[in-house]
């Protein structure tokens, strides 16, 4: 019978996969594309909103640039998509930007990709729970005061469909995922042929007046407005994330793994467009708008907004303009828009543990992220990347608008070095075709990685010129601080492995001149008895038992009871005028070994090993702090010597208990 806790687990996490049907986790395409496209595909869910806002700083004028600002984000997109879907090619086994930057960059700048693209995946989670709070709150008022709370469910949420195996994932999120390109497809074919026939009415907020920001009363003229639209565009960028994860996941989709996944990134990358420049055509036709701050830029009538006033985000202002304020598309579009938000996380979910893997492989992280969990998912890594978002999400309340400005530089920062790898990669393979032709057939590939190369580059100093003020600096600092941590931890690896490595003169190899086995006594019982016939047996050069003196009564009833048993053993009384029972035991085993120095230390410990988990709370307190100081001496050995209590009343405890008579009271016994 399984314990509640296992129990437990096996019902939100499911019944182990054994590894010969590890195949099962990969995915076809029809299922890749929604795992790994849903952050890329429900960005439309956000971006929108943070250009219309964005320029909203500069005022009502300046929310008509707000298609063009799109426009550019699209060509990036292009751009981006095209480069991307040749790395898939040309490097296919799943590495991504990590192992292009390594292979053509170097080491150093391959752990800085690596460290950024980890900062965004979690705040990929992040961002994507906060809007589908918004959303939530958007059909339910009521909760706009929970939206922390329902963020971290979210995170909750997607972080166990991940820990069940990514099968499992792929299943959940398909319907979701295309339930949404569906309400989204009818919304805005709805809305355009609407607008083709003159029937598509204002926005709810079409006319509210937008007050500028402190400092844009010029609107967009100058060098202010410049900078509006500039940071409008680094903003509406974020609709490019997700790229990368398809190109750190390719192991996960079926064969032939590279073409599905430079499909599925091209089916990806065509409907992002549609779905972003259609929302902003539509946004735009209907004036809709969306501000950062409500309270101070809106006026509604001439007048601020009322107390209870909430501003819907503008999928929901076009649901309520397309479908009417009162239907129940406004409901179905908003659930539809919060199942691919939560599931969008799983996207991350994928990618970083797959990305941690790579790092603890090449020995950048702890080696335990790249071992995988029952369900053949990386456990560790699911696990870290949950925490990490939760704090990002409860530090920041769970505002999508703060953590916009620290999302998009890392992604360019990643998206800049790898196209420079790649550039690199095609001059070398350029260099290595002995034919014209073939050298030609390169220069196409050359030319689109240069091309991406600038632009993603042009966008990075954006992104830097506009938002580094705005919290931007918070993700350069992240990334700084764990590339600085990988490099440790890469350093403390190559440092260990130089020290263990063996050669075939190696002095470990050489057997100890003697070996003295110590036995530590706390009380003369069974578990003593074994733990003297075990060392007896492995007949040491010496063999004494210690007791550490902290209390005379008791230390001499243990040498009466040894006296009256006539153990053949000599036993060292250790005196401790002040009831410490650590150290004297290490300082007389330092004695042993300062006589003999290149001879073996063991030191017998009798355990207790029970059956509940709140027993071990009364057996074995002076015996594992003693074990773990042991362990920092060279020279010395401890041997577990465990005993199988048994507390279950009538239960057959073998032939040593029955042998032994009856057992004292619980309370008369002195324990290890």
């Amino acid at each position: 019978m399984q314990s509640i806790p296992r129990a437990l687990r096996r019902a939100l996490v499911g019944k182990p996969i054994h590894s010969e049907r590890a195949g099962e986790a990969v995915l076809p395409k029809r299922t890749a594309l929604p795992v790994f496209s849903a952050d890329a595909l429900s960005s439309v869910a956000y971006a929108p909103d943070e250009i219309i806002l964005t320029l909203a700083l500069a005022g009502t004028t300046a929310i008509a640039v707000s298609p063009w600002v799109g426009l550019a984000v699209l060509v990036v997109l292009a751009v981006v998509i095209t480069a991307y879907r040749q790395n898939v090619h040309a490097y296919p086994s799943g590495g991504g930007d990590y192992e292009i930057v390594s292979k053509n960059l170097g080491r150093t700048a391959g752990v800085g990709v690596g460290a950024a693209l980890m900062a965004d995946y979690a705040l990929v989670v992040a961002v994507s729970m906060a809007t589908g709070a918004q959303y939530v709150t958007a059909a339910l008022p009521g909760l706009a005061d929970r939206r922390v709370e329902l963020a971290v469910a979210g995170i909750l949420l997607v972080g166990l469909l991940n820990l069940r195996g990514l099968a499992f994932v792929g299943r959940a999120s398909a319907v979701p995922t295309y339930f949404f390109l569906a309400v989204l497809a009818a919304l805005i074919l709805t809305g355009l042929v609407l607008d083709l026939t003159g029937g598509l009415g204002p926005a709810p907020s079409a006319g509210y007046e937008v007050l500028p920001a402190a400092g844009h009363d010029a609107g967009l003229a100058g060098l202010a407005g410049a900078l509006v639209v500039l940071r409008a565009f680094s903003s509406g960028a974020v609709a490019l994330t997700g790229v990368e994860t398809i190109t750190n996941s390719v192991p996960y989709f079926r064969k032939p793994r590279a073409a599905n996944a430079a499909a599925t990134l091209g089916v990806l990358g065509a409907l992002s467009a549609a779905l972003l420049a259609g929302v902003l055509y539509l946004a735009d036709r209907t004036d809709a708008v969306v501000v950062a701050d409500p309270d101070q830029q809106l006026l509604i009538d001439g007048s601020h907004p009322p107390a209870d006033f909430y501003q819907y985000p503008v999928l929901g202002q076009l649901a309520r303009t397309v479908f009417g304020t009162d239907s129940v598309w406004f409901y179905v579009l908003a659930a539809a828009t919060v199942a691919v938000l939560v599931l969008a996380a799983s996207t991350a979910f994928s990618g970083f543990p797959t990305l941690a893997s790579r790092l603890a492989r090449d020995a950048f992280l702890p080696r335990q992220l790249q071992a995988r969990g029952d369900r053949y998912a990386f456990t560790n890594g699911i696990v870290v990347l949950l925490l990490v978002a939760v704090v990002l999400t409860v530090a920041f309340e769970a505002s999508v608008n703060r953590l916009i400005q620290l999302y998009i530089v890392g992604v360019f920062f990643s998206f800049t070095l790898t196209q420079a790898g790649m550039l690199r990669h095609w001059s070398r393979v350029r260099r290595a075709r002995r034919s014209p032709e073939a050298r030609r057939a390169l220069l196409p590939r050359r030319a689109v990685a240069l091309v991406a190369f600038v632009l993603c580059a042009a966008v990075l100093v954006v992104v830097l010129v506009t938002k580094l003020t705005q919290g931007a600096w918070i993700t350069l600092v992240a990334i700084a601080a764990l590339g600085a941590v990988m490099a440790g931890i890469r350093r403390h690896y190559d440092a260990v492995d130089a020290e263990l490595a063996l050669e075939p003169d190696s002095p470990v190899r050489a057997l100890p001149s003697r070996v003295h086995a110590v036995i530590y006594v706390s009380s003369v019982r069974k578990p003593l008895m074994r733990a003297l016939a075990y060392a007896r047996a492995s007949r040491p050069s010496t063999l004494e038992a210690v007791v550490v003196d902290t209390n005379a009564a008791a230390t001499r009833r243990i040498l009466d009871e040894w006296q009256r048993l006539e153990i053949p053993v000599p036993v060292t009384v250790l005196h401790s005028p002040y009831r410490d029972t650590i150290g004297p035991v290490v300082d007389h085993v330092r004695g042993v070994r300062r006589k003999s120095p290149r001879d073996l230390v063991v030191v017998y410990l009798p355990e207790y090993v029970v059956r509940r988990r709140w027993e071990r709370l009364l057996h074995n307190q002076a015996i594992r702090p003693l074990r773990a100081r042991l362990h920092q001496e060279r020279g010395v050995m401890t041997a577990s010597v465990p005993w199988h209590l048994s507390t279950a009343q009538g239960r057959d405890v073998g032939p040593e208990s029955a042998a032994a008579g009856p057992r004292r009271a619980p309370e008369q016994e002195d324990r290890p």
